[in-house]
């Protein structure tokens, strides 16, 4: 009788594999049976994403932040950049104005400036509140005095204190001004007389 020997062959040999690989497969087969295993998992993969979107918010805030800053150090930068020619105008109005023989010479360079501020103002948008003869606007005026007068219809503005100004549609500073009033009809100087009796 033929002894028949059961030889392995290649194929049916188990496999080996490196000890790294067969704890990965066993970790992954543990998590596939375990229910416990895998929310743990789960619970790990999704900190670790909101560990990631928390710091990429704060990166984002932060940048968000320093634009903003540096946005509005800019606008600083170029309205002083205007603006110094108006400054460098009147120091040079005051400087000459010291030696001036004639007082018309220092009006008409003021009033130079003046009118140089107005056209930076313009370029930036600043538009002056109209006032004298305008009805009053509680949202553009603000009244420090009332007139009585019969000269103008009451509401109408007769004077302004100090003017105003918009940027675009926005208010900068209302207008401040004297208000027409009617006349009381009662002489207000002179109080009643007082008769001892």
């Amino acid at each position: 009788m033929e002894d028949h020997q059961e030889t392995e062959t290649p194929s049916d040999a188990p496999e080996e594999t490196p000890s790294g690989e067969h704890s990965v497969e066993a970790a992954e087969a543990e998590v596939a049976l375990d229910p416990l295993a895998q929310a743990r998992a789960e619970r790990d993969r999704l900190r670790d994403k909101l560990l990631r979107a928390a710091a990429d918010h704060d990166n984002f805030r932060k940048r968000t932040l320093r634009e903003m800053r540096d946005k509005v150090q800019r606008a600083r930068e170029d309205t002083l950049r205007e603006i110094l020619p108006v400054i460098d105008n009147l120091e040079r109005a005051v400087t000459t104005s010291g030696d001036a023989k004639d007082v018309k010479t220092v009006v008409d360079g003021v009033r130079m400036v003046l009118k140089l501020f107005d056209d930076v103002g313009e370029r930036m948008g600043l538009t002056r509140i109209a006032t004298a003869g305008e009805r009053f606007d509680p949202n553009v005026h603000d009244a420090l005095q009332q007139l009585e007068t019969d000269d103008v219809e009451p509401g109408t503005i007769v004077a302004e204190l100090v003017p105003g100004y918009r940027v675009g549609e926005r208010l900068l500073r209302p207008a401040m001004v004297v208000v027409a009033r009617e006349p009381s009809g009662e002489p207000a100087s002179d109080a009643p007389d007082q008769r001892d009796d």
